[in-house]
């Protein structure tokens, strides 16, 4: 269940308690830290500061000591008197001789601290001459640290007359530990709430694009294709953060399915009107025929031919529009090595002689070749470019078919010498339906569609397709293909 309402809380409720949870830890950790060093700190200052006490007393004492027959000082006579002088209100001192018993207490007074109990274990390691024995205990509910000091006759000398245990209270060292914890605590409570607000803040300063992107996408969705996401801050590209280049990147996207609508509207407005004219003309054909036209065997026949043609028209139309969508939606290309002059010359020109009717039709070979293409898709191609150049080419016009090699590259064109191209129509001629002379090109059959077919084949086959002409001087059309070999030298 929690998991769930998790996963259902809202993007800034997850930052937010992510970023305090990982703040939280940062703190809990730095103060655990900070108050365990200033605890050793304290701890190692106190017993650094009892030690220099400590050492010239015990020094002075152990040099008045007398000596037993072995000539060692003895600890007996002196211990009192050493216990009472390293005793004083925050410290009590016990002296214990090398056999571990007890000697002297120095505590006299009822203010002075009790000492520590005696903890054999650690009193037998200062015995055999450890130094630096520190621990810390619990004496009478304070905490209480110990020192163990061995005594010796000389500095560095093995021999160990007994040890000297200091008890001192840390009850000023804990007062300072508590209120360095209560500090802690309460700057670490502010630093999270400070960082809550901070977090909160930023993150709902950081969503609130995202957020306009979600009412875009929703205005979007209604159908408003012209919405965008506008940000009042960093327009410069190069000073963009992710969300303003998301934000730009999802401008973009819609921008091109708002053109990608708008030519799929104009594709369908006039592809319906191509469809429209032939259906109103076989409608009409026939509506002469049911008034009693066919009673007329000539008119009749009249009638008959031209709903024939119409229906031909649709037929080219529809094939045309299926080859487009098949085009678009991805072709399949079945490519092969083609001898590009041999293939021209018997497969092509025979076939495009019929085509070309009554106009002059020549073949300009370049360098011999070899492309790598879609048989079929080529001569769909070359078809359709000659197909356009007869319908704009007057009776005994010249058209002329060539190739020439450059580097891996072929360059086919089309030429024609018939009325040319207005340069105003020149952007717009691969555009579906798109006719610069609508009368002429609706007489002569064509539907606007060839020129966006060759385009669609070349660009599968990775090539690229160029139209140049002049009003009155023919129009040519160049597109490239890849080559695999021929014997242009560079």
């Amino acid at each position: 269940m929690k998991m769930i309402r998790w996963r259902e809380s809202s993007l800034r409720t997850r930052l937010t308690v992510l970023y305090v949870g990982l703040l939280t830890l940062l703190l809990v950790g730095l103060g655990a830290l900070l108050y365990f060093d200033v605890r050793t700190f304290l701890v190692t200052s106190t017993a650094v500061r009892l030690r220099a006490q400590a050492k010239p007393v015990i020094e002075r004492w152990l040099a008045e000591a007398p000596l037993d027959a072995a000539g060692v000082p003895s600890l007996r006579p002196i211990a009192d008197h050493l216990a009472r002088d390293l005793t004083s209100r925050d410290t009590t001192a016990l002296i214990i001789d090398h056999s571990g018993a007890l000697l002297a207490n120095g505590r006299r007074l009822p203010e002075e601290p009790l000492p520590a109990p005696v903890d054999a274990e650690r009193m037998a390691l200062a015995l055999a001459g450890e130094n630096e024995i520190t621990y810390a205990v619990m004496v009478d509910d304070q905490h209480t640290m110990v020192l163990l000091i061995p005594l010796r006759p000389q500095p560095g000398d093995p021999t160990i007359l007994g040890v000297a245990q200091l008890s001192t209270p840390l009850t000023v060292v804990d007062q300072i530990l508590w209120r360095e914890q209560r500090l802690i605590i309460v700057g670490s409570v502010l630093t999270i709430l400070l960082g809550m607000a901070g977090s909160f803040w930023l993150t709902s300063s950081a969503l609130r694009p995202l957020r306009r992107m979600t009412d875009a996408c929703r205005r979007i969705a209604a159908g408003d294709l012209s919405e965008r996401v506008n940000l009042p801050h960093q327009q410069n590209v190069e000073t963009k953060d992710e969300v303003a280049q998301l934000a730009s990147a999802f401008n973009d996207m819609i921008t091109r399915i708002e053109n990608t609508f708008a030519v799929q509207q104009r594709f369908i407005a006039d592809a319906a009107h191509e469809l429209r004219t032939p259906l109103t003309a076989i409608k009409g054909s026939l509506e002469v025929l049911l008034r009693g036209s066919q009673d007329d065997p000539a008119n009749a026949k009249l009638l008959i031919r031209a709903m024939y043609s119409e229906a031909e028209r649709l037929s080219r139309l529809a094939e045309q529009l299926l080859d487009l969508t098949r085009l678009q939606n991805g072709m399949i290309l079945h490519r092969a090595p083609i001898d590009l002059g041999r293939w021209l010359q018997e497969e092509w020109m025979p076939q495009a002689h019929l085509l070309a009717r009554d106009r002059r039709l020549e073949l300009q070979p370049g360098e011999p070749a070899t492309i790598y293409a879609d048989p079929d898709a080529l001569k769909q191609v070359l078809f359709n470019l000659l197909d356009n150049a007869v319908q704009h080419t007057m009776q005994d016009g010249k058209i002329q078919i060539g190739w020439a090699t450059a580097h891996s590259i072929v360059k086919l064109w089309v030429a024609d010498d018939g009325e040319g191209i207005a340069p105003e129509d020149l952007p717009h001629i691969f555009a579906p339906f798109y006719r610069g002379d609508r009368s002429r090109s609706r007489l002569r059959g064509g539907a606007g569609l060839g020129l966006t077919i060759v385009q669609s084949i070349v660009h599968a086959h990775g090539g690229r397709v160029q139209v140049s002409g002049t009003p009155g001087k023919g129009t040519q059309v160049t597109f490239t293909l890849e080559c695999i070999q021929s014997s242009w030298q560079g």
